[in-house]
């Protein structure tokens, strides 16, 4: 983390959306609100009993046809890729999406709406570093049966390449890239989904298509349009004429460009690798991208990321004027040495905070902690993490030094390496939920010569002192 770090965002306000979905036929309202930091994107189904809610993982993706469908304890979403898409384009970190079905409306199949809507309610900065994986190598992930390939290697910042070569007459090869995420909504977000024919009957005839209309999908026609087929698409988009036009679309609709359909491709790589939970920063390239080969990707950078995200170590500016010195720590902490273990606090948020301390031969407990090799007793270690989440939490209260914190419960204590004289120790903890009754629960990790030292879950209660 550094003065440098980008925020999280948020959008300022609800809004609302009102269309149809694709696969059930059913209007459906969709509500974008506000999130907390740290929320990320998530779904609830406020047509069900206790309005559960769904989260944007790639481990709840549960099948791809016509679309990326999440599902968590019995709870369905369908065709989540849109929004998801209009989100990451918009860089928004957390958002909610209340449905009173089980997927968003279609609109005009594109990403457009979701970005006009999020525009409209604004968008907020939070307080909160923005997370980001940074793509040191390259990684892939090949589907042998479609032969659809989907790799990320380093580069500055998220870049999206898509190439497609469906092998028809009416829609052969395409490519589509965008270079930087700024340009989401002016060249992607309104590039719209697309079918073959062929496809379209089949949807028709299984009932998965009951909201499609042909100003919401580009229908490609790789077959001839039989009288009995022409019947069929005329009743099912209430149509009474359908015709197709010279580049091989059906009916009314006009190109937004003739890559529309790579285009689109990559709106839904966006949406579906927003699925991983965290921004990338690297090129992604997708040969035959599809929903399957996206999701499993996802999959797969996620599990990547969660193990660098175990073994890796944050870095901090230490060179950088600290944001509370010693005499403003003992301001807000009736602790004085020799038992005052937080030296700077050099980074505090509303939910975070990074602390240190210089290990020196001269601390007390190295006379006997062990004589000819002092070693920093780890419940020390403990108790100064404890130290500096206390100035995260008395940083709520108006007259912190009206207050003592008092522990309730260590959890889940890991010590993994020594700390001898000389070593610098940084704390870092984070709020696990929010303050509530003075109740403080946090997780926090200590550090030192590039590795993680110790780890813990503290809970604490704020006390004020009038009331002991």
């Amino acid at each position: 983390m550094s003065e440098s770090v980008v925020k999280q965002r948020t959008i300022g306000r609800e809004i609302s959306l009102t269309g149809v979905g694709l696969h059930t036929g059913k209007e459906v309202i969709i509500t974008f609100k506000p999130a907390p930091e740290n929320h990320g994107y998530s779904f609830v189904r406020i047509d069900l009993e206790g309005s559960p809610e769904i989260e944007a993982d790639a481990n709840y993706v549960v099948n791809t046809q016509r679309g990326t469908n999440l599902e968590k304890r019995g709870v369905k979403i369908q065709t989540s890729e849109h929004v998801l898409s209009a989100l990451v384009g918009l860089e928004i970190d957390n958002c909610i999406m209340e449905l009173n079905a089980s997927e968003p409306p279609i609109m005009d199949g594109s990403a457009k709406y979701f970005v006009e809507a999020i525009e409209k309610a604004g968008i907020v900065e939070q307080d909160a570093p923005r997370e980001e994986y940074v793509v040191k190598e390259v990684i892939s992930y090949v589907d042998e049966d479609s032969g659809s390939e989907i790799i990320v290697m380093p580069a500055d910042e998220y870049q999206v390449t898509t190439m497609v070569d469906f092998g028809t007459k009416v829609l052969g090869t395409q490519n589509a890239s965008m270079k930087r995420l700024a340009d989401f909504k002016d060249e992607i977000a309104n590039a719209r989904t697309f079918s073959f024919l062929h496809e379209i009957e089949t949807l028709l005839d299984n009932g998965l298509i009951k909201g499609g209309d042909l100003n919401n999908a580009i229908v490609y026609v790789d077959k001839e349009l039989s009288p009995s087929i022409m019947d069929k698409l005329r009743t099912a988009f209430g149509k009474d004429t359908i015709s197709v036009k010279p580049n091989g679309i059906l009916d009314n609709l006009t190109l937004h460009y003739p890559n529309e359909a790579a285009r689109h491709k990559l709106l839904d790589v966006i949406g579906d690798l927003a699925l991983v939970g965290i921004r990338i920063k690297g090129k992604v390239i997708a040969n035959k991208p599809g929903h399957h080969v996206n999701t499993q990707f996802a999959k797969k950078l996620s599990k990547i990321i969660k193990i660098e995200k175990r073994n890796s170590i944050p870095q901090f500016d230490l060179s950088k004027p600290p944001v509370k010195d010693i005499n403003e720590i003992m301001a807000m902490l009736p602790h004085r040495p020799p038992f005052l273990l937080v030296d700077k606090i050099m980074e505090l948020g509303e939910t975070y905070v990074v602390g240190l301390k210089n290990v020196t031969m001269n601390e007390p407990f190295f006379v006997g902690h062990f004589p000819g090799a002092p070693v920093m007793p780890g419940v020390l270690i403990v108790e100064a993490m404890a130290q500096t989440g206390g100035i995260l939490a008395l940083s709520t209260v108006p007259d912190p030094e009206n207050y003592l914190t008092f522990f309730m419960k260590i959890n889940n204590v890991k010590f993994k390496q020594q700390v001898n004289p000389g070593d610098t120790l940084i704390f870092q903890l984070e709020l696990m939920s929010p303050i509530r009754r003075g109740i403080v629960h946090m997780s926090g990790k200590a550090y030192a010569n590039d590795k993680i030292v110790t780890e813990a879950e503290l809970m604490a209660q704020m006390v004020k002192t009038k009331n002991l």
